[in-house]
């Protein structure tokens, strides 16, 4: 038997033709510019609500500040800041920068005092858990009513024929019903209250928040090193919760500026202005004494001025960061 002896030498091996493959990581992706530009487009239609409803507007409010009698003229005229002049030079303005200022102040150290109390109550190892259920019921009560209901109960009960006065009446500590929101004396600090009332369960909230977010280590740690519970308090709970109270503080700030719908449900800014903000003043200049141009002029400075307060409001929580 014979056995033919091949030659591998000889014999041309197949080469396959060179494919170049594309990587599994490149197939199916976009190119580069239409992947750089959908962000934008996803955000496009958020950026075209704020132009429209908040961007546009606000011009058109400060364009109407540099104006005489504007809307109410077809062609108003150039006035330049006489509408700045006329409102900060205003008796009535003024009153109302002041009591803002009153207004605000109290309404947000009480909040922030009255959050931290009750905040601290119901985080408390004294009480059983279905007290503290039961209490952050009662205590959340007040934020769960609108501002229109908020406005009708504290009428009633401040009425001069009121649940209140009848109260204090029996006590010995008044002898004929107060008029609360009728009086210059207390509409004010009556308002105060009630704004106070109905604003504190946030903070609360917010504030219980912070506290169960707090290390049971540092109070521990400050146990064994001798401190006792105002010490615990004073150097582990508050730098603790400063992030929060600060937040919060700037945050009140602003909202309470803003605050409009309590105010002109239950005094419409009197009597005698002793109750007149800047929201009230900015309202009734515009759709009361239909002076637009000035109301523009009021509502461009409280802008400016909750600017300043979001300012720093922004500030903080870069600093955060």
């Amino acid at each position: 038997m014979e056995f033919t002896r091949v030659n591998r030498t000889t014999a041309p091996e197949a080469v396959a033709p060179a494919t170049e493959t594309v990587p599994p990581s490149r197939r199916g992706r976009r190119p580069f510019t239409v992947r750089r530009l959908a962000p934008y487009g996803y955000l496009s239609p958020t950026a075209l609500l704020i132009i429209v409803l908040m961007v546009i507007p606000i011009v058109m409010v400060a364009s109407y500040s540099f104006k005489d009698n504007a809307i109410v003229e077809e062609n108003p005229v150039f006035t330049g800041l006489a509408n700045y002049t006329k409102v900060l030079t205003d008796s009535t303005f003024l009153v109302a920068l002041k009591n803002t200022f009153i207004f605000i102040s109290l309404s947000t150290v009480a909040h922030l005092i009255l959050g931290l109390v009750f905040a601290m109550l119901l985080n408390t190892p004294l009480l059983s858990g279905v007290t503290k259920a039961i209490f952050r019921i009662v205590y959340i009560l007040p934020w769960l009513f609108t501002i229109a209901v908020i406005a009708v109960i504290w009428r009633l009960l401040l009425d001069p024929a009121g649940v209140v006065n009848y109260i204090l009446t029996v006590v010995g500590l008044a002898q004929h019903g107060v008029n609360w929101l009728s009086s210059p004396n207390t509409a004010l600090w009556a308002l105060t209250f009630i704004n106070i009332w109905c604003g504190y369960p946030f903070f609360m909230i917010s504030i219980l928040a912070g506290l169960q977010g707090i290390p049971n280590d540092l109070y521990e740690a400050a146990s064994v090193d001798g401190a006792n519970a105002f010490q615990r308090f004073r150097n582990v709970t508050i730098p603790q919760l400063a992030p929060v109270l600060i937040s919060m503080a700037v945050l009140d700030l602003i909202w309470t500026s803003q605050q409009f719908a309590l105010i002109w449900m239950t005094t419409g800014g009197g009597p005698l202005n002793v109750t007149e903000m800047l929201s009230t003043y900015t309202y009734k200049q515009a759709f009361s004494d239909y002076e637009f141009s000035t109301a523009s002029a009021s509502a461009v400075i409280v802008l400016l001025l909750t600017m300043i307060l979001a300012f720093f409001y922004v500030r903080r929580l870069q600093r955060e960061r």
